[in-house]
C-alpha cells in the first residue's frame, strides 16, 4: 500500500442501510449526559492518525493501520467496559456492529463491485468544458444510484480523460466535491442522511422539492470555480512539452450493462427495507436485528455476486479495478464506527453534554431554531463524524417530529440536511466515496494532495460558497 491507502471515510453510505432509529440505538444504554469530552479522544487521535500517519511514517502506516485503528478502537471499547460494565459496552459495541457497520460495509461493496462491472470505454480530451461535463453528469447521476455508485461509475473516465495532462488533481479533487458529495442532495437514494430522513417520514420527493435551489446555487458555483481552475492549469500547460497519452481518443461506450440493472435492483433492495415492515426481528445479545434488513443486505450481496459472475473480467481489467480501496474503509471504518460511539452518546445528551456549548448555539433566545447555526453545525460535525446520525442528532434537536419538519419548520430541516449533505466534502473523511475516489485516483497515478492538502482545496473553495449558500438561503 502506498501513500494513497491513507485512510477511508466516516460513513457516508451507512445512514442509507439503517433502520430509522439504529444510528442512535447504539448510544441509549450510555450515560451521554455524565460522560467528559476525554472519550471523544480515541475518535480524535484515530483521525489524527489517519491524517498524519502516510505523511509521518508512511511505512509503518503501511503494513500496520490496521493494527493502529484496533488500537484506538480497544481504547474505546476496555474504559466503556470498565466504567459502564461489559453488558451496556457489549451492547453499544453490538449495535454499532450488526446494525450500522455491517449493513455499511455490504451497501459499500455491492455499489463498489457492480459498479465497477460498469465500463465506460473509450477516451476524450479532458478540455476544461469536457471535464466539466463529465462533472456535471456524475453530479446528476449521484442523486440516482447514490453518490458511491455515480463515484464508482465516473471517476475512471474521468480519470482516462486527463491523464495526459500535466495537472490533474484538481480534476478529481472537484469531482469529490460535486460527484461524491453535493450532487447527492437531491433524494433520499443520493446521501444517507436523507435516507435517514425519509425512514423517519420525510416523503421522498420532499428533498428534491426543498433542496433543488440549495444544491443548484452550490453545486453552480463550484462548478463555475472549477471551470476557471482548469482553465488556468490548461493553459500553463500549452507551453509544456506534451505528454504521451497512455489511453489514446477513441470513441466511448459503455459496456457491462447488466450491472445497471443490478444497480437499480440495490436502489429497490433499499426502497423494500423501508416499506416493508414485517414485524420479525432476530435478537442477538439483546440487539434486535430485523428481518427486512437481513433480506436487504442478503438480496445486495447476491447481486454484487451476480455482477462478479456475469461480468466480463477484461472490463473490470480496463477500469483497474482492485480490491484495495474497499479492503481499506473495511478496516478502517470497523474502528471508525466503535471510536464515535461516546461521542454521539455525547452530542445525545444535548444541552446536558459536554458538546452543550455547541448545542446552545442551534437555539435564539426566543427559542426558536437558528437555521444557519443548524446548516454549519450539521455541517461541520459531518465532515469529521458520521452524517447519518449526526444528522439524526440535530433531526431530534428540531423537534423529531417528520410533519413539523416539513412545514413549519422546513427551512430548519432544509439547513440540516444541507448541511450534513454539502459538508460531507469538506474533508476525506467527509463522506464514504471520498477516500475511496482518493485511493483509486492514486493508484492510477495522480499526484493527489494530502488530507490536509486537500483541506486547503475545500477551505477556499467550499467554505465560501457555504457562506454564500448559508446567508442566501438560511440568514
Amino acid at each position: 500500500m502506498n501513500f494513497s491507502r491513507f485512510a477511508a471515510v466516516p460513513v457516508a453510505l451507512a445512514g442509507v442501510v439503517l433502520s430509522a432509529g439504529s444510528a442512535l440505538a447504539a448510544e441509549e444504554g450510555l450515560p451521554g449526559a455524565a460522560m467528559s469530552l476525554w472519550w471523544a479522544l480515541p475518535f480524535a487521535g484515530l483521525l489524527l492518525s489517519i491524517a498524519t500517519g502516510p505523511l509521518l511514517y508512511p511505512h509503518v502506516w503501511e503494513h500496520h493501520y490496521g493494527k493502529i485503528s484496533a488500537v484506538w478502537a480497544v481504547m474505546v471499547i476496555v474504559p466503556m467496559a470498565l466504567f459502564y460494565g461489559p453488558g451496556i459496552t457489549t451492547e453499544a459495541v453490538l449495535h454499532t456492529l450488526l446494525l450500522e457497520y455491517m449493513s455499511f460495509i455490504i451497501l459499500l461493496f455491492g455499489l463498489f463491485t457492480i459498479a465497477g462491472g460498469v465500463l465506460v470505454a473509450g477516451n476524450i480530451q479532458g478540455t476544461p468544458l469536457v471535464n466539466a461535463g463529465l462533472l456535471l453528469i456524475g453530479a446528476l447521476l449521484a442523486s440516482v444510484v447514490g453518490t458511491t455508485g455515480a463515484s464508482m461509475i465516473m471517476i475512471r473516465p474521468v480519470i482516462r480523460a486527463n491523464d495526459n495532462r500535466r495537472f490533474n488533481a484538481h480534476v478529481v479533487v472537484f469531482f469529490i466535491f460535486l460527484v461524491s458529495n453535493i450532487g447527492g442532495a437531491l433524494t433520499p437514494l443520493g446521501d444517507p442522511p436523507l435516507f435517514v430522513g425519509f425512514l423517519r417520514g420525510v416523503d421522498f420527493f420532499w428533498t428534491t422539492a426543498h433542496l433543488w435551489r440549495e444544491t443548484l446555487v452550490v453545486g453552480g458555483i463550484v462548478l463555475a470555480a472549477f471551470l476557471a481552475v482548469d482553465w488556468y492549469f490548461h493553459s500553463r500547460e500549452q507551453g509544456q512539452p506534451k505528454i504521451k497519452d497512455p489511453t489514446p481518443h477513441s470513441k466511448v461506450r459503455i459496456r457491462g450493462l447488466a450491472n445497471i440493472a443490478l444497480l437499480a435492483g440495490v436502489i429497490a433492495a433499499i426502497l423494500l427495507s423501508a416499506s416493508w415492515k414485517p414485524g420479525i426481528a432476530f435478537t442477538i445479545q439483546g440487539v434486535a436485528v430485523e428481518l427486512q434488513n437481513l433480506v436487504r443486505d442478503a438480496v445486495i450481496l447476491v447481486l454484487a455476486f451476480v455482477s462478479l459472475a456475469v461480468t466480463r473480467k477484461e472490463y473490470r481489467a480496463a477500469n483497474g479495478f482492485s480490491w484495495g480501496p474497499i479492503l481499506e474503509v473495511a478496516k478502517l471504518f470497523a474502528a471508525i464506527f466503535i471510536c464515535i460511539v461516546p461521542v454521539i452518546a455525547i452530542l445525545r445528551a444535548g444541552l446536558d453534554g459536554a458538546f452543550a456549548p455547541l448545542v446552545s448555539l442551534v437555539t435564539t433566545p426566543s427559542g426558536s431554531p437558528n437555521d444557519l447555526a443548524y446548516f454549519w453545525l450539521t455541517g461541520a460535525l459531518s465532515s469529521f463524524l458520521d452524517n447519518a446520525p449526526t444528522y439524526l442528532v440535530f433531526f431530534e434537536l428540531a423537534g423529531g417530529d417528520p410533519k413539523v419538519l416539513m412545514t413549519t419548520l422546513g427551512s430548519t430541516l432544509a439547513a440540516i440536511s444541507a448541511g450534513a449533505v454539502f459538508m460531507g466534502a469538506n474533508t476525506y473523511i467527509g463522506n464514504a466515496p471520498n477516500f475511496m475516489v482518493y485511493a483509486i485516483a492514486r493508484e492510477r497515478g495522480v499526484n493527489m494532495p494530502g488530507f490536509f492538502g486537500y483541506m486547503l482545496w475545500s477551505g477556499s473553495v467550499l467554505i465560501p460558497t457555504f457562506l454564500i449558500a448559508g446567508f442566501v438561503f438560511f440568514g
